[in-house]
């Protein structure tokens, strides 16, 4: 019996402890209710305005960030990523878009992430492409731009050519032969790879050489690099010192249709429809891979990312990826990494 009242002594006080602790949560929930309550009226901007007090900050309050390590900031902001969203920040406040007096920094802390963005991901042959810095006409911001969108069509020529939903990566043909240039992206040295994607149609796809002069309204018709004798004064009326010497390969395309070569000096040399090792056609739906080696002169072919074979030798100086549609046919532009030797 004795053990029995031990039980009904704890039992009850058990209870009580219970009873204790639900009319402590039941206080708390009364407060949270009544707070939540209060901040219902303030967003209605009913009853006691005192609940959600609004602190004005004088104008001529200011942040002082030099206390802040430039190396801490310049870590954050480089999970920013994109130019865009660095020139927000930029503009944000003085402290990371100009140039502090005390800072060991050449530039900005905008411009040192825009900066190390660049180093970091582009290659060499990427960054030989690149315009260099310098001060007062090329900053590192956009430097890092152009790296973004180096692969996109920035020159039409011909009026039967358009960007596709307005993506500068893209263009369809509207009528007559057309071309467009990826002009932005000039290759001197090194290996450079890029990828078309065939979304309708057989263009013609290849390289040529940078013409930054060149009256894209003087092409109102049409447009086509191989082919096309009373262009190529206008085309040769471009040369600089960076085509070379040493190539008179001014412009070498791939059809899509057959697979067959086309190349020009703009001169005496015209070369149309011809065969190589490796040769196939492509159509709709797949992607057509070029590896333009400046150190071997070599322009290599794959597709669906399985190699081919080299299409033309002899290639040096500096060259532009176009192509060459006409209308209904679509092409878009895109980087990658070209398939090993064996097709893999």
């Amino acid at each position: 019996m004795a053990d029995d009242g031990r039980a009904k002594r704890l039992k009850t006080a058990e209870g009580v402890i219970a009873a204790a602790e639900v009319a402590e949560l039941r206080r708390r929930n009364a407060e949270l209710e009544s707070e939540n309550e209060l901040l219902r009226r303030g967003s209605r901007h009913e009853g006691n305005h005192d609940v959600l007090p609004v602190v004005i900050v004088p104008a001529t309050i200011t942040v002082n960030l030099s206390r802040v390590d430039n190396s801490l900031v310049t870590q954050i902001s480089s999970f920013l990523g994109t130019s865009h969203e660095l020139i927000n920040l930029a503009l944000t406040c003085k402290s990371f878009g100009w140039r502090q007096p005390a800072s060991t920094l050449k530039w900005s802390l905008v411009e040192e992430v825009a900066r190390q963005a660049v180093c970091l991901q582009a290659t060499d042959s990427e960054m030989s492409s690149l315009p260099r810095y310098a001060t007062g006409a090329m900053s590192w911001l956009s430097i890092l731009n152009r790296y973004e969108h180096q692969l996109q069509f920035d020159v039409l020529l011909g009026d039967g050519i358009e960007y596709r939903n307005g993506d500068k990566s893209t263009v369809q043909g509207t009528g007559t032969t057309s071309t467009a240039l990826s002009s932005g992206y000039v290759m001197s040295s090194g290996s450079h790879y890029a990828e078309f994607e065939i979304i309708a149609g057989n263009p013609f796809i290849g390289v040529v050489r940078p013409m930054p002069g060149l009256d894209a309204g003087s092409f109102r018709h049409h447009c086509y690099f191989v082919g096309e004798k009373p262009f190529y004064p206008k085309f040769l009326a471009q040369g600089s010192a960076g085509w070379g010497a040493c190539s008179n390969v001014h412009a070498c395309e791939y059809s899509c249709r057959n697979g067959f070569m086309s190349w020009t000096d703009w001169e005496d040399e015209e070369h149309i429809g011809l065969g190589w090792e490796g040769r196939e056609g492509c159509g709709t739906g797949d992607i057509i891979g070029m590896l333009l080696n400046l150190d071997e002169g070599t322009l290599t072919v794959s597709k669906n990312k399985r190699r081919l074979s080299v299409m033309k030798n002899g290639l040096s100086g500096c060259y532009c990826w176009y192509v060459c549609i006409y209308r209904d046919q679509a092409v878009a532009i895109q980087g990658g990494t070209p398939p090993m030797a064996h097709g893999t």
